[in-house]
C-alpha cells in the first residue's frame, strides 16, 4: 500500500503490479522445469535466486510505474522456483519417500506468511524500499549458501559421465500429450490455485460479508493460510503411507463438504404456519465460517502434497516438465481466480458466490478422477490398485 500510495496509482494499476509476480511466477514454471531436468536444480535454483535478488533490489531504485512492472516481473520468478525444487529434490529419494520429501519442500511456503506478519514491521523500521534491499541480500546470502551446500542431482551426474547431451526440449514436453497430466492440473488449480486466490480473496470477504476491520480480517485469513502450508509434509508423509488418490479422495469429499455449507447464503425464510407466518433464518456465524477456512485450508494442504507425489512415480524423467505444466496451471487459478469471484459478485450479487464456483470445480475435478478409476477398473476387469493410486 506504501507503493501505491508514493507513486498515486489507481486501483487498477496497483492491482496489476500486484498480480505480475503471480502471473510469471506460474507461466515461468513450465520452462524452470524443463531447464532443471536439462541442467540440474543446483544450477538452474542458485541462478534463479540471484535473478530474483538483483529483481528484489531494483524494486528499491525504480521511481516510475512501468519500471515497477519490470521489477515485479523478476521478482514473480521467485514463483516458479517450485517446479525447481519438485525436479530437484525428487532425484534423492526412492519413490516410497518422495512424498514425504516434497512435502517437508513444499513446505517452504510458510515464508510467505512469515513475510506476511514480518515484513510489515521492517517496512515501519526501515521502510519499502531499504525492506527490498534487506530481501534482496538474503537472497544473494542464500543462493551462495545453497551452492555451496548442495550437490549436482545423481541423474545430470549420470549423464555427465556418460557425455549425454541434454534432451531437447520437443522431448522434454512430450508427456504433455497425456491427459493424465491435464487431470493432475485441475487438481493443483483447486488445491494450490483456489488456495492462493482465497489467501487474497478472503480479508475482502470478511470485511464485506462480517463487516470486520481491515487487521482483524487479515489475521482472520492468515489462520486460513497458515495450514495451507505447515501441513503439507503431512500430506506427502500420508501419500506414502495411504497412497497419493486416497489422499485426493479425502481432499475432494472433505472440501466439498466445506465448501457446500460455505456456499450457502445467508437466507430469510417465512413459513406459512397454523397461526400464521414463522419467519427464521439461516447463515453462518463468523465462528463457523474461520473453521470452515480453517478446515478447508487443512485439507488443501493434504492434496498440494498428494499431486506431486503422482508426477515423480508416473514420470520419473520428465519431472520438470510435467512439475511445471501442473504449477503453472495451478499458479494461474492463484492469478484467474480472485478475478472470477469478483466478476461473480457483480453478476450474481451474493458474497458467497466465490465459494459457489470452488465447489463446482472440485466436484469436476472428483468426478473426473472417480470415473478414471471406474474406467481402469473395468478395463482391466479387477480392482484397480496401484501402489500409488491413478
Amino acid at each position: 500500500m506504501k507503493i501505491k500510495q508514493d507513486l498515486g496509482l489507481s486501483d487498477t494499476q496497483f492491482g496489476i503490479l500486484v498480480a505480475t509476480p503471480i502471473l510469471t511466477g506460474s507461466l515461468s514454471r513450465l520452462i524452470l522445469g524443463i531447464w532443471t531436468d536439462q541442467y540440474g536444480g543446483r544450477l538452474v535454483y542458485t541462478i534463479l535466486m540471484l535473478t530474483t535478488a538483483i529483481a528484489t533490489y531494483l524494486l528499491s531504485t525504480v521511481s516510475t510505474y512501468i519500471m515497477f512492472l519490470v521489477a515485479a516481473l523478476g521478482v514473480g520468478l521467485a514463483g516458479g522456483s517450485f517446479a525447481v525444487g519438485i525436479a530437484y529434490v525428487s532425484q534423492w529419494y526412492e519413490k516410497e519417500k518422495q512424498g514425504t520429501a516434497l512435502g517437508i519442500f513444499g513446505m517452504g511456503n510458510v515464508g510467505a506468511a512469515v513475510t506476511n506478519f514480518g515484513a510489515p514491521f521492517l517496512v515501519v523500521a526501515l521502510g519499502w524500499q531499504q525492506t527490498a534491499q534487506v530481501y534482496s541480500a538474503i537472497l544473494v546470502i542464500t543462493a551462495i549458501v545453497f551452492w555451496i551446500m548442495t550437490k549436482d542431482d545423481p541423474k545430470l551426474v549420470a549423464r555427465r559421465e556418460k557425455n549425454e547431451a541434454p534432451r531437447p526440449i520437443l522431448e522434454q514436453l512430450e508427456p504433455l500429450k497425456n491427459l493424465q497430466v491435464w487431470r493432475f492440473s485441475l487438481y493443483y488449480f483447486f488445491v494450490f490455485g483456489a488456495y492462493v486466490a482465497l489467501a487474497l480473496w478472503l480479508p475482502r470477504y470478511y470485511v464485506g460479508m462480517y463487516g470486520l476491520e481491515i487487521q482483524t480480517a487479515g489475521m482472520l485469513a492468515a489462520s486460513y493460510a497458515l495450514p495451507g502450508s505447515i501441513f503439507r509434509a503431512l500430506g506427502g508423509w500420508l501419500s506414502d503411507k495411504l497412497g497419493a488418490r486416497t489422499v485426493m479422495y479425502s481432499t475432494f469429499i472433505a472440501s466439498l463438504m466445506c465448501l457446500f455449507l460455505l456456499s450457502y447464503p445467508a437466507t430469510d425464510y417465512s413459513v406459512h404456519g397454523i397461526n400464521g407466518p414463522i419467519n427464521f433464518s439461516i447463515s453462518i456465524s463468523l465462528e463457523v465460517f474461520v473453521v470452515l477456512t480453517i478446515i478447508l485450508g487443512f485439507f488443501m494442504s493434504l492434496g498440494k502434497a498428494a499431486v506431486y507425489k503422482h508426477i515423480p512415480v508416473y514420470y520419473p524423467g520428465h519431472v520438470g516438465a510435467v512439475g511445471g505444466i501442473v504449477g503453472l496451471i495451478g499458479g494461474l487459478g492463484g492469478f484467474f481466480l480472485p478475478i472470477a469471484f469478483g466478476f461473480m459478485n457483480d453478476v450474481i450479487g451474493v458474497w458467497t458466490s466465490c465459494f459457489m464456483l470452488l465447489f463446482a470445480i472440485t466436484a469436476i475435478a472428483l468426478i473426473w478422477m472417480h470415473a478414471t478409476v471406474v474406467l481402469m477398473e473395468r478395463k482391466n476387469n479387477k480392482k484397480f490398485l496401484p501402489e500409488f493410486g491413478n
